[in-house]
């Protein structure tokens, strides 16, 4: 590939275009034991996020914790996305955008 000067794989160069085309966007989870990517559509809330994740957590929303994929590969922890004031607090009417971390805050 480098030698025909392609920078991505047919894939991901596939997958890139689909989302767009369909308007989806992903956002991530991240636990103790799991990290996961949600599709929604652009333009969607934190509380539809919530509710792509289960139905539950759209129901009790409180608060997103949020912070980007380019924040924490550039800060390298979690800890230090914290330390560096790139995690926020958003709330029902924040519009998730591609490669946001959340955790959601609920209460049931």
């Amino acid at each position: 590939m480098e030698d025909m000067g392609i920078r991505k794989s047919a894939r991901d160069r596939l997958t890139q275009f689909a989302y767009k085309t369909l308007g989806y966007v992903s956002f991530f989870t991240v636990g103790e034991d799991e990290v996961r990517a949600w599709s929604i559509c652009g333009g969607d809330t934190a509380v539809n996020a919530a509710g792509a994740i289960h139905t539950d957590l759209a129901w009790g929303f409180i608060r997103a914790e949020c912070f980007t994929y380019d924040e924490l590969i550039e800060c390298g922890s979690e800890k230090r996305v914290r330390d560096n004031s790139h995690f926020r607090l958003e709330g029902k009417d924040y519009i998730v955008r591609d490669g946001d971390i959340l955790s959601i805050r609920f209460s049931v």
